[in-house]
């Protein structure tokens, strides 16, 4: 009998699967320090963070593994509520569907806000008017900033949520982004 003519196997088959989505983190996160990321990621992240900064003229972050473990803390949090909001300041956010990205892929939307952005005093950075337009790369860009740390966690919707902390955090109101 196939899972389609059986009523309970295809509940059953539903909740195998919730249940290997919201297991399958925790075990990697035991494994690959920082959460659900695959080894290397630390490098393609600060690549794509130092490439950005390089063409601005602005000295390359350094991966902290103190700022990984706070993001890890929020990407589990967001994971396991199924939300999508900042934890805290100093803090970029992606989410996609899990499996399908890379970390260079994750981040690389960040940089892609280097379109709009104009250099200047936050928050008069954007082409539009509006911050939020560039928010995430001046983050990735701020002067001051010297660290980030990521991590990821999949919750069981199926949704890879990343979390980048950046320290000193970014963004500050009255400040030139570089």
């Amino acid at each position: 009998m196939g899972l389609e003519r059986s009523p309970w196997g295809v509940a059953a088959l539903l909740a195998l699967l919730a249940a290997t989505a919201v297991a399958l983190p925790h075990r990697m996160a035991q494994q690959v320090p920082g959460g659900v990321l695959p080894p290397g990621a630390a490098a393609e992240i600060l690549r794509v963070h130092n490439r950005e900064r390089a063409a601005v003229g602005v000295a390359p972050l350094r991966w902290d593994s103190a700022l990984a473990a706070t993001a890890l803390e929020c990407a589990q949090a967001l994971a396991a509520s199924r939300q999508f909001r900042h934890c805290r300041s100093g803090e970029n956010l992606w989410m996609g569907t899990a499996g399908r990205f890379t970390p260079a892929q994750m981040v690389q939307p960040w940089a892609a806000e280097r379109r709009d952005f104009h250099p200047g005093t936050f928050p008069a950075v954007s082409r539009s008017g509006t911050w939020q337009a560039v928010g995430h790369y001046t983050q990735m860009v701020w002067r001051t900033t010297t660290a980030v740390g990521c991590a990821a966690a999949i919750g069981a919707d199926g949704l890879t949520r990343l979390v980048c902390h950046y320290a000193p955090p970014g963004n500050i109101l009255g400040r030139p982004v570089f």
